[in-house]
């Protein structure tokens, strides 16, 4: 790869990730948090604080600003992300957060916390659910990620046989119980979980491809293979063996399941040991812990 190629790849994903950033700040400061919506997750958590402490501090007397909060809680995730998931786009996901953090915090302190649809909480939730899905789906194609909750997600789904979208629904609602309670208001949970379902089939309907793929490479060099795979990319795999059908040789193939997003980089690093490489991707769903080694 050229270095030119590189400038130009970076270039656009980091211009994704920063139209993707101003999007979700958008959505949590113009749309979501002037009506109390609780859209899970870290932003979730911020938005209710944010509320509980108006009138605390006297240099904050509108409340904690959601940016720094999330910020407070995505650094400790990133840092869990790195050591149990090895999460290889870790530059673009710190600059994804930080960006996010900046923005909504400039957004509020520039509009104030007045919602951008007055009195229409079932129109701010419904435009903030989209709003946030292009934000994420922009995000997506960059090959990164905000972190937040959904890294403790991943990790627990790691340890037990559950999928990680059901471990998302599942700590994405207890962030919406917790806006519950802390509101004592049932029509948050019921705007909340609405906007939690737009911004799923927006990205759904940008997303369409399985997030895991099952990938086959074949290369004379599997020694390095594995070395990279491990301890660069932070991935496990398993070698299956085979046998050429016109050589006939022994030979071992590398099959592992990796998340679409990693996929480009592992072609990349691939090809820079051997040119020669034969790989191969497929649809895959990883329903349990990957146990290769």
């Amino acid at each position: 790869m050229t270095l030119n190629t590189t400038i130009r790849q970076n270039a656009g994903a980091y211009t994704l990730i920063v139209i993707g950033a101003f999007l979700q700040a958008l959505s949590y400061v113009l749309f979501l948090a002037p009506y109390k919506i609780v859209p899970g997750g870290v932003y979730g958590i911020s938005i209710v604080i944010h509320h509980i402490t108006q009138g605390l501090f006297p240099f904050f007397p509108d409340g904690l600003p959601m940016g720094a909060t999330a910020l407070c809680f995505n650094i400790p995730l990133l840092f869990l992300a790195m050591k149990k998931l090895g999460l290889s786009s870790g530059p673009k996901t710190i600059v994804t957060f930080l960006l996010i953090s900046v923005f909504t915090d400039t957004i509020a302190y520039l509009v104030g916390s007045e919602p951008l649809v007055e009195n229409d909480r079932f129109i701010a939730c419904f435009y903030g659910g989209a709003i946030l899905g292009l934000g994420v789906t922009c995000v997506f194609r960059a090959e990164s990620t905000s972190a937040g909750s959904d890294v403790l997600a991943r990790v627990i789904a790691n340890n037990t046989n559950m999928k990680v979208s059901n471990m998302i629904i599942i700590v994405d609602s207890c962030v919406v119980i917790l806006g519950l309670i802390v509101f004592q208001d049932w029509a948050v949970p019921l705007y909340s979980w609405f906007t939690i379902f737009v911004f799923g089939k927006i990205v759904e309907m940008f997303q369409v491809e399985n997030p895991s793929r099952a990938v086959f490479i074949v290369s004379k060099k599997t020694q390095e293979m594995k070395e990279m795979i491990m301890d660069k990319m932070k991935m496990r795999g398993t070698f299956l063996h085979g046998r050429g059908m016109y050589e006939g040789k022994e030979k071992d193939i590398i099959f592992m399941i990796a998340e679409r997003k990693d996929i480009p980089r592992l072609k990349n690093e691939v090809k820079a040991i051997d040119e020669n490489a034969f790989l191969s991707t497929m649809h895959a769903s990883k329903d349990s812990p990957a146990t290769g080694r």
